[in-house]
């Protein structure tokens, strides 16, 4: 069985409801109506009714299993208002709390904080900044837990990786990276693969030795701290985590014998270019980036998404609020 197959049989009938604030894009117009269709979950999508079930009769999507919500006109919105106020803390005042909550993510994202909806999709027709900072402002992060990451899941056939962190944190020191690399491990297991953690680098224990690699080592002594059961080992280079040939060369007496599954890049510009060669030239479907560490799960689409990644996404999302 692959692995939104699994997701659809792990979220169907839990009831989860998921926020869509692009409810005028076709893609996700399209994804709602199939998953509203499908009976996987509830969508919300967020905008103007009439223009909300137009664009959808335009596309031949079913409007009637869609639950549409405009900010303009929404009947709580003065609650919103009020705890919008309070979660910021006197960041926003009355009247900069009403302008904000008319732009659909914030909105979106405060139906999420006040439980009237499990998470949201956003991300194709704004940019990762635009979903992740109402996300950080409102739901925030778990306690214990100092920053959000990206992760993705790479899928192909029946394989199975998660690669982090490609998509937020620019450059991340050992603090980080050790957050990381614990917070990757819970993802990995949402999705049934039993975590096995390289914390990724140019050198292979000790093969080479500058503040870069030392990050990487003092990043695993913290994870291993954070998490003592965890199986994490480091620094790798990729071949050395991933194939035991040059495990057992390079790494004789590592937990890890080239069978690593969950890879802890040093450095966002390294996982970001890691992800993208194995979708583009290893085949890989590239699943993300799906955010980790906040309370609630709110994930982040490409603008370059298609509608089947919207609905796989959707699916994600759903499942992270179906564990919590």
């Amino acid at each position: 069985m692959g692995l939104f197959e699994q997701l659809t049989e792990k979220v169907k009938g839990n009831g989860k409801r998921i926020v869509f604030p692009e409810g005028l894009d076709e893609r996700v117009l399209t994804a709602a109506g199939r998953l509203a269709e499908d009976a996987v979950l509830t969508p919300v999508v967020i905008g103007n009714k009439e223009e909300v079930e137009k664009k959808a009769a335009d596309l031949g999507v079913q409007a009637s299993g869609l639950e549409i919500i405009d900010p303009a006109s929404y009947e709580g919105f003065g609650e919103m208002v009020d705890a919008f106020v309070e979660r910021r803390k006197g960041k926003a005042t009355e009247e900069d709390a009403k302008k904000i909550l008319l732009d659909e993510n914030y909105f979106g994202t405060m139906l999420i904080y006040l439980n009237k909806a499990d998470g949201l999709v956003s991300g194709a027709a704004h940019s990762t900044a635009d979903t992740v900072r109402p996300a950080l402002q409102i739901i925030k992060t778990k306690e214990g837990v100092q920053k959000t990451s990206g992760v993705f899941i790479m899928v192909r056939d029946e394989e199975k990786y998660v690669f982090a962190d490609c998509a937020i944190n620019i450059a991340p020191d050992s603090n980080d990276l050790a957050e990381i690399a614990v917070e990757s491990a819970k993802t990995g297991a949402l999705f049934d693969v039993d975590p096995r953690v390289a914390m990724l680098s140019f050198s292979t224990a000790g093969s080479a030795k500058s503040p870069e690699t030392e990050k990487v080592t003092d990043a695993l002594t913290i994870a291993k701290e954070k998490d003592p059961s965890l199986v994490i080992d480091g620094e790798f280079q990729f071949d050395a985590a991933f194939v035991p040939s040059v495990a057992e060369k390079k790494a004789p007496n590592s937990v890890i014998k080239g069978d690593a599954n969950v890879f802890v890049f040093p450095s966002l510009e390294a996982g970001n270019i890691g992800y993208k060669i194995a979708q583009r030239l290893g085949g890989f479907e590239a699943v993300g980036p799906i955010l980790q560490g906040l309370n609630k799960p709110v994930n982040d689409l490409s603008r370059g998404c298609s509608s089947e990644d919207v609905y796989n996404l959707a699916l994600i999302t759903a499942a992270q609020a179906a564990a919590e």
